[in-house]
């Protein structure tokens, strides 16, 4: 295989891709990637001046991005947030369900939790995502497909919390979707980072915090990493190169997570 030929199984050129949580660390370096591979980006979130700050900078770069304010949980605003990219761009080909609740959530066991806070983190992180799928498919049938890519985390994998179950409960959610849109063209995975170094990942777990140093202790591989580190894989996933993926959860973690 040539040079030219195997750029072209991660060519994005003419692609749409939406991003929730857009104005996060790691959005931003999604968007970025995405772009940068040929896409137009659109990033959604729930503060409309902090995605336009992001979509501004990307723009300052010369991306095509554009900023939208979106509740995840809200069917209707869900929509028009589809309608606002398909306006603009003409369609949605990816959608990057990255939106959730991780550093606001209070550092208490599950029996100390209050019913509002286990009940909001499964609305914004496990049924947002289902909300802003809904909405979304049916511009990615009128193009052919498309592909969706979920936030996981390796928090789910392991005793993380309300946060760990909203984030296992992504990881059937997207078994589940794969199932019912692999058939229509549109595949379905999810991403499951370990360690993040991005202010929201420290805001959630200080980088000097002993519990965060005793789990790191115990990764076998490279025990954490920037947001750029996830981006091969989320190329891999949204790409040509990954038309033959589907359903599956890939722990970019450093080996914290494995299985046999």
């Amino acid at each position: 295989m040539n040079e030219e030929a195997a750029s072209a199984l991660f060519d994005l050129t003419g692609k749409v891709a939406v991003i929730t949580g857009g104005a996060g660390d790691i959005a931003r370096t999604y968007a970025s990637a995405l772009a940068e591979a040929g896409a137009r980006v659109v990033l959604a979130d729930l503060d409309p001046a902090r995605a336009e700050a992001a979509a501004e900078s990307l723009e300052s770069e010369g991306v095509e991005a554009l900023a939208v304010g979106v509740d995840i949980t809200d069917e209707e605003a869900a929509a028009r947030m589809a309608d606002a990219a398909a306006e603009a761009f003409g369609g949605i080909d990816i959608l990057i369900n990255n939106a959730a609740l991780m550093t606001e959530l209070p550092r208490v066991g599950l029996l100390d939790l209050s019913k509002d806070w286990f009940e909001s983190t499964l609305r914004v992180n496990t049924m947002g995502a289902w909300i802003c799928t809904k909405a979304v498919v049916p511009s990615m049938l009128s193009r052919g497909g498309g592909r969706i890519v979920n936030g996981s985390s390796a928090a789910g994998f392991s005793q993380g919390g309300i946060y760990g179950i909203s984030k296992y409960a992504m990881h059937s959610l997207t078994v589940n979707l794969a199932y019912e849109l692999g058939p229509r063209g549109i595949n379905v995975n999810s991403i499951a980072p370990g360690f993040i170094q991005s202010d929201s990942s420290y805001r959630a777990m200080a980088e000097d915090d002993p519990l965060r140093q005793q789990m790191a202790a115990a990764i076998p591989g490279k025990s954490q990493g920037p947001p750029r580190d996830l981006v091969g894989t989320l190329l891999l996933l949204v790409s040509p190169a990954g038309e033959w993926i589907n359903g599956q959860t890939l722990h970019v973690d450093g080996g914290w997570v494995t299985r046999m």
